[in-house]
């Protein structure tokens, strides 16, 4: 992914809300599988990592991405935002 492509899916980011919440159990194996789910979905989403979460979100992104064959598109604090190109023409986000 080249750094203008990463621009622009922070770019769209941006206005996204968490879909998912890692809390006190961390990374769980249902959690995984949502997270695959809805990539496939959706390409692009954003996760929030809560307080009670001892695990740095930093090693969470690079773990659920390297589980989902996904790419990390940034970690700003508490949150994540993750990409992973689609396969349906029609919904895909077109990089620049």
């Amino acid at each position: 992914m080249t750094t203008k492509q990463r621009a622009y899916l922070k770019g769209l980011a941006m206005t996204m809300d968490p879909i998912f919440q890692v809390g006190k159990n961390s990374m769980t194996p249902e959690l995984t599988k949502a997270v695959a789910e809805a990539l496939e979905a959706r390409e692009l989403i954003k996760i929030s990592v809560l307080k009670n979460c001892a695990d740095d979100p930093k090693e969470l992104a690079a773990l659920l991405a390297e589980r989902t064959r996904s790419q990390v598109v940034q970690v700003i604090g508490k949150k994540i935002v993750l990409y992973k190109e689609g396969k349906d023409k029609n919904k895909k986000i077109e990089l620049p």
